[in-house]
């Protein structure tokens, strides 16, 4: 069973970024990315994770115009992917690319890259 959901998951992902890039025409709709879908057992409902390019506002805005659209998503998904059930769809913030940025940030500030050779070398003081 985990192995359908996961196999379904992927189809609406693909699915609905293909309607957002072909057939969404909110205006409100930055650079969006879908980085992943996490369907319920039943299938019955859809967390769709997604990334925005761009400040806050844009972030918030975009997930607005998705959150004011998902009934036209559902349409889209229920007419392109035949499933018994179409989920629900549920629009979240992925924050784990800006987490992994902070991180890598962190981590560099701790551990430079290699020193330069212009130092002195073993032996000189």
């Amino acid at each position: 069973m985990q192995h359908r959901s996961e196999r379904v998951a992927e189809q609406i992902q693909a699915f609905l970024s293909e309607v957002l890039q072909q057939r969404f025409k909110d205006p409100r709709l930055g650079f969006v990315t879908l980085t992943e879908v996490r369907l319920s057992r039943d299938l019955r409902s859809a967390r769709v994770y997604v990334s925005v390019l761009g400040d806050e506002r844009q972030r918030q805005e975009s997930l607005e115009a998705l959150r004011r659209g998902v009934g036209f998503l559902r349409h889209q998904l229920a007419h392109g992917l035949k499933l018994r059930h179409t989920p629900t769809l549920t629009f979240v913030s992925d924050t784990a690319p800006a987490r992994a940025d902070r991180l890598q940030r962190l981590f560099d500030q701790l551990h430079p890259g290699p020193a330069d050779d212009s130092g002195p070398s073993e032996g000189e003081s």
